[in-house]
C-alpha cells in the first residue's frame, strides 16, 4: 500500500528475507503496514493470523521477532537499517500455519485443559505438546546484554504522560515557576494533538528539555518504608524516583468491540488509524470502515477521504469481519460492505492501573461503562499528593482534557506536600 509521502530517510529491513525499504525512526509496525504487510505472527493458543491494533504497545497483536529476540512490540519499536524481522507462533511459516486447523476442526469450542483429560499416558503427552504449541517464539539468538545498576533518585514533581493534559498542566507549571519533570513514553511530544482524528486541535506545547523524559516507560507505582516512588526503563537503565507529587495524565487503552472475527489483521482501533495517517503518512488500505461510536467515525471519516482514501460503513455497528489472513470486508448492521480495513471507534479504556496502585479509588462510570479515577474538580485523587487528569478521569475530548491539566496545575502549585 502505498506511502502518502515520500520516505525522507530510507534505510533497509530484512523481513524475513525480502529486503523492504522503511523510514528511519518510524516504528516497526508501521515501516510493514506502508508495505502492505499485515500478518504479523499466529496467536498463541489456537493459531489465528494477528495484526497490530492499537499501535501503542497496549496488546500484543503486533509482536515480532527482532534481531533474534522475541517478542519484541513492533509498534514501540523504531526502524534502524539492518534490522531483521521474523513472523513467530507459526508452522512452518505464518502465511501457512498447520495447526490453525483447530479453527476447522474445533469450530465452536476447545479447552486444551479438557481435552481427553484422565485419559492415562494422553493426557500428560497432550498437555506436554499443548505447552510446546502455546509458547512465546523461541528463546533469543543470544544471551542479552548486561543492563547498568538501577538509578535512584529524588524529585518534588512528577507529570505522566506528554498529551494534551499532560502539556496544558507543564505549561501552566512553567507560567508558575513550579519546576517538574515530565515522563513520557513515546519518543515526541503530544499525544493525541498530533495523531487524532479530532477537529480544533491546539499547538504542541514544547517544555524545556531537561524537564522532559521522551522514550521512558513507567513500570509501576510503589512503595519503600512509605516512599511512594515510580519505576521507570530510560534510556536502558532503570529508574527508581522518588517524588513529593504525581499528576498522572496517561490517557487511556482502545477497546477491542466484540464481533465475529475482530481478530483478524486489518482490524485497527480507530485511534491507531488516525495516528497511522496523521504521524506516519501511512493509509492501510483504499477502503476504510469506519464504525462504531458515530461522531469519533464521522471525524476519522473526514480525516480517511482527506487523504485519498474511501470511508465507509461510517458509524455502523460491526457484526462479523470478513478475510482469511486480513481483512476483505465488514456485515453491520446494515448489511455487507467490501473493505481493506476496519476502525473500531469505541470509548477507550482509561488507564487507572497507576493511580490505583498509588492509593487513589477506582469507580464504574454507568455513563460510558467504563472504569475511571475518582477526583475532585481539580484532580486530587483520595491520596492528596497524587493527582488525575484527561481520560483517567472518563473518555473526553483533547479540549476539555487540556482545561483539565490546567486546573490539576493550579492545584499542584498552590498545594504543599500533605504529610
Amino acid at each position: 500500500m502505498p506511502r502518502l509521502s515520500l520516505i525522507r530517510t530510507p534505510v533497509t529491513i530484512d523481513f524475513e528475507g525480502t529486503q523492504l525499504e522503511a523510514e528511519a525512526g518510524e516504528p516497526l509496525a508501521c515501516a510493514l503496514i506502508a508495505q502492505g504487510e499485515l500478518l504479523f505472527s499466529r496467536s498463541v493458543k489456537y493459531h489465528r493470523p494477528r495484526g497490530p491494533f492499537c499501535l501503542t504497545g497496549g496488546c500484543s497483536n503486533c509482536l515480532m521477532r527482532v534481531d533474534g529476540v522475541p517478542n519484541v512490540q513492533t509498534c514501540t519499536t523504531l526502524t534502524r537499517a539492518g534490522m531483521r524481522l521474523e513472523r513467530q507462533n507459526s508452522f512452518p511459516d505464518a502465511a501457512i500455519d498447520m495447526f490453525a486447523a483447530n479453527d476447522l476442526v474445533f469450530r465452536k469450542w476447545f479447552n486444551h485443559h479438557e481435552f481427553l483429560a484422565g485419559v492415562p499416558i494422553i493426557e500428560k503427552v497432550l498437555l506436554r505438546v499443548a505447552r510446546k504449541l502455546a509458547g512465546l517464539g523461541e528463546l533469543p539468538d543470544k544471551a542479552p546484554e548486561e543492563v547498568p545498576p538501577a538509578k535512584s533518585e529524588e524529585l518534588d514533581l512528577v507529570i505522566v504522560g506528554g498529551g494534551a493534559a499532560g502539556l496544558a498542566a507543564a505549561r501552566r507549571l512553567s507560567e508558575r515557576n513550579v519546576p517538574y519533570t515530565l515522563i513520557e513514553r513515546e519518543p515526541v511530544l503530544g499525544g493525541r494533538l498530533i495523531s487524532s482524528a479530532e477537529l480544533g486541535l491546539g499547538a504542541v506545547y514544547q517544555p524545556v528539555a531537561t524537564q522532559v523524559r521522551l522514550g521512558s516507560t513507567v513500570l509501576g507505582l510503589f512503595a519503600d518504608a512509605g516512599r511512594p516512588f515510580l519505576a521507570s526503563l530510560w534510556q536502558g537503565q532503570l529508574h527508581v524516583t522518588y517524588f513529593k507529587r504525581l499528576l498522572l495524565t496517561l490517557g487511556g487503552q482502545s477497546t477491542l468491540l466484540p464481533f465475529e472475527n475482530n481478530d483478524l489483521p486489518g482490524v485497527f482501533a480507530g485511534r491507531a488509524l488516525a495516528r497511522l495517517i496523521r504521524r506516519h503518512q501511512v493509509l492501510p488500505g483504499e477502503r476504510v470502515a469506519c464504525v462504531g461510536e458515530l461522531e469519533e467515525a464521522r471525524a476519522l471519516a473526514r480525516l480517511v477521504t482527506s487523504v485519498g482514501g474511501t470511508a465507509v460503513a461510517v458509524g455502523e455497528e460491526p457484526l462479523r469481519a470478513h478475510g482469511l489472513q486480513r481483512v476483505t470486508g465488514v456485515t453491520t448492521s446494515k448489511g455487507r460492505v467490501d473493505c481493506d480495513a476496519i476502525a473500531l471507534c469505541a470509548t477507550v479504556s482509561p488507564s487507572f492501573e497507576l493511580a490505583r496502585a498509588g492509593g487513589a479509588r477506582v469507580v464504574w462510570d454507568v455513563r460510558h461503562k467504563v472504569f475511571v479515577v475518582e477526583a475532585d474538580a481539580s484532580g486530587r485523587t483520595a491520596n492528596p499528593n497524587l493527582f488525575v487528569a484527561g481520560e483517567q478521569r472518563g473518555p473526553m475530548s483533547a479540549a476539555a482534557a487540556a482545561e483539565a491539566g490546567m486546573l490539576a496545575a493550579e492545584a499542584l502549585a498552590t498545594a504543599g506536600v500533605a504529610s
